[in-house]
């Protein structure tokens, strides 16, 4: 078996809105737009954002990106317009950042796209 690249799906009701997010925001080269999907080059990874009339975001994350510096990419998406999102939970404490430390010190923030799709920066060891 060779299953060799992985391809990412998200599901978004506005192209537009999707396109600008995923292009300016986050940073990714835009491949195309057809009837069925909006398509980007997520550095070396294809990404479907795929068109649909109605949706309901799920509520755990659908992709997320591992970082060197958390942080400093978290400073650099809100500049570009991103929020983090604080959930105010006494079991997974956040830092003003938005950044949860794990209990293995793994550091984890989320962030919604458009559609409010959650996404996920993470740092790992």
């Amino acid at each position: 078996m060779a299953l060799t690249k992985i391809v990412g799906f998200a599901i978004t009701t506005d192209a537009a809105k999707a396109r600008a997010f995923y292009g300016d925001v986050l940073g990714f080269r835009f491949v195309s737009d057809d009837d069925y999907a909006v398509v980007f080059d997520a550095h070396g990874t294809m990404l479907r954002l795929q068109k649909a009339q109605a949706f309901t975001a799920a509520r755990h994350t659908v992709l997320g990106w591992e970082v060197a510096d958390i942080h400093a990419e978290i400073d650099e998406l809100v500049a570009r317009g991103a929020r983090f999102e604080q959930y105010g939970l006494p079991f997974m404490p956040q830092d003003a950042h938005g950044v949860w430390t794990t209990p293995d010190r793994s550091q984890v923030a989320w962030f919604k796209d458009p559609d409010g799709n959650t996404l996920s920066l993470s740092k790992h060891g």
